[in-house]
């Protein structure tokens, strides 16, 4: 069962009223933090009073607790989308890339709140959220490496554990590579300066990529002779 961070008030609140609250309050966390965001300003963005949102919440952890449920349930439905999709695997790699470029660009809060995240300093809240954000991708991307390996999609010799976190890694390099300041300049001098005017290029060739990863093995690597 779900642990549900908000008083009962905030779940017979109006829907809209509830999503503006928590794009409030994902904003407000994903700009600043969760030490630095300050709910007073997240009650003011919402449009509602200081008094009306702690009719809704206890205290600021339980808003931050509550967003990022919110921001997890929307990974969760994106990834589900795609990796529970009949397509091969490498069909759902290419989409898996082109949605983590899709939601980059639109909306970098959700990223910048996951990013946010290696910055607590409650240890109870680190190992909550990587319990659950972790949890979620890890056993979407292990049951279709699974399922390609039993259907022969992909090589027969690798751990499909191993593979689902390398896999996860890059996809998460990705992700920050198109919000984060840093790794935007990272990005560019791996790829070229003009490598975010060119999604198809990261597209394809993030592809060939892990086509090679998943179905060479290591004897059908050909090495020169010494």
């Amino acid at each position: 069962m779900e642990t549900v961070h908000h008083k009962p008030a905030f779940d017979r609140a109006d829907p809209s009223r509830k999503k503006t609250v928590l794009d409030a309050g994902i904003g407000e966390f994903a700009e600043h933090g969760y030490e630095k965001a300050n709910i007073n300003v997240i009650a003011k963005k919402a449009g509602i009073s200081v008094g009306l949102m702690y009719k809704y919440f206890d205290t600021k952890e339980d808003l931050f607790l509550t967003c990022m449920d919110c921001a997890i349930d929307t990974m969760t439905t994106e990834i589900s989308e795609v990796v529970n999709s009949d397509a091969k695997i490498l069909n759902r790699a290419e989409q898996l890339v082109r949605t983590v470029q899709r939601t980059s660009r639109e909306d970098t809060t959700f990223v910048k709140l996951y990013s946010g995240i290696t910055e607590l300093k409650n240890d109870q809240h680190v190992a909550y959220f990587a319990e659950k954000i972790e949890r979620v991708s890890y056993e979407a991307y292990h049951a279709f490496l699974e399922r390609a390996q039993r259907d022969g999609d992909i090589r027969p010799d690798c751990d499909t554990r191993m593979f689902a976190f390398f896999f996860d890694s890059i996809l998460t390099t990705l992700q920050f590579s198109y919000v984060s300041d840093y790794y935007r300049e990272r990005f560019k001098i791996y790829c070229g300066d003009d490598v975010f005017e060119d999604d198809e290029r990261v597209v394809r060739e993030a592809v060939k990529f892990l086509e090679s990863a998943f179905t060479f093995s290591q004897a059908e690597v050909k090495h020169k002779n010494p």
